[in-house]
């Protein structure tokens, strides 16, 4: 029996300031993950389960996005997009972009993040949603250290008896993991003069309310990619095929070479690598775990392990780069070291051997 048709709203507004310097010129979700934009890889997931209409809420460089991905056709979707002028919050994001719908007011709504990777079964938690004809029913995943997120209990039926927003001292390990099936009167009844947060205030007003607000449980792959290190692990991840995802532009593998790149005799390229379109690897470079964004060089003998280098840069014949992060067009001379957690802004150049790190530094 086929689904019916359903309705999605994605929230792509932020300005992705713990990737920064690559989101400078991007968006955080346009970034190339494991070969294509981010958003991609949640289009394929959205669709899979049933969603036709998808509508964006966008704010930083809102005009980037229709740009890209235009009316969604090519992804078999609908695609729609709402601008914030100021910041509206999560709430306030997810009521201004209602306008857009097309449904009524009992018809189920997914939300979700844009800088969420997941590959839990929409469908089962929009089934969980239906049954118990409930207001709002959050996925939840369960984390080592709750203590970073937001808290979600629930009792033996699944029905969330708190939310509990980022404590020292968190009540379970079940977490919200960010995406979120409301029934569309729910959203029509968020305030729409002002910032709201769902997570602080819409869902501990529905429980206090006595509203039914589920939560899905489920074991499956999740990562938020907001952080260089779980960006990285991300694509890596897609590329390794941890997690499926229709949207791969290639087969999974040690690596994924993207067309019109070169990687030298001798070169090795490994661990989920993601080497983009007209990107030049020389002989001997060892590239492991990393994202090289299109157009990269990379010289003879270098090493470049757990990093993103940006569109356009160059990493010269020895250079050494571990856990950084290299801007658009920036130049990395000969015999430099790079150590873990290291930034580098685009354009910038570091003549050789002119900076030497090392993590014991």
């Amino acid at each position: 029996m086929p689904r019916e048709p359903l309705e999605a709203i994605l929230l792509v507004g932020g300005q992705g300031t713990r990737l920064r310097p690559l989101t400078l010129s991007a968006p955080k979700p346009l970034l190339p993950t494991a070969g294509v934009p981010f958003l991609c890889h949640q289009f394929a997931q959205a669709a899979a389960a049933g969603v036709t209409h998808v509508v964006l809420a966008t704010s930083y460089r809102a005009e980037m996005f229709r740009e890209c991905f235009g009316d969604g056709a090519a992804f078999g979707l609908s695609l729609e997009y709402v601008h914030e002028d100021t910041p509206l919050g999560t709430g306030g994001g997810i009521r201004n972009a209602a306008a857009r719908l097309r449904g009524g007011p009992d018809d189920p709504v997914v939300v979700l993040n844009g800088d969420i990777l997941s590959g839990h079964d929409v469908g089962a938690q929009l089934d969980m949603h239906r049954k118990a004809d409930a207001a709002v029913t959050l996925h939840l995943v369960e984390v080592p250290d709750p203590a970073r997120f937001g808290c979600v209990p629930t009792d033996p039926a699944g029905r969330v008896t708190a939310f509990v927003e980022k404590t020292p001292t968190p009540v379970t390990n079940r977490i919200n993991a960010g995406c979120y099936v409301f029934t569309r009167r729910v959203i029509d009844a968020i305030p729409d003069d002002r910032p709201v947060s769902v997570e602080r205030e819409t869902f501990p007003g529905l429980i206090d309310a006595g509203q039914i607000v589920m939560g899905y449980a489920e074991s499956a792959y999740w990562l938020d990619v907001g952080t260089p290190a779980a960006f990285v692990q991300g694509s890596c991840d897609l590329v390794l095929g941890r997690l499926a995802s229709p949207a791969l532009p290639g087969p999974c593998g040690p690596s994924l070479v993207l067309p019109g790149a070169s990687v030298a005799d001798g070169a090795v390229v490994s661990a989920g690598t993601v080497v983009g379109r007209g990107c030049d690897i020389g002989t001997g470079a060892i590239v492991e775990g990393s994202v090289l964004f299109d157009e990269v060089r990379v010289g003879p003998g270098a090493v470049v392990r757990d990093s993103i280098v940006g569109a356009g840069a160059q990493i010269a014949a020895g250079a050494a780069l571990d856990g950084v992060v290299i801007g658009d067009g920036a130049v990395i001379g000969a015999g430099n070291e790079l150590a873990r957690g290291m930034r580098v802004w685009p354009g910038v150049r570091l003549d050789p051997t002119s900076i030497r790190f090392s993590s014991d530094a």
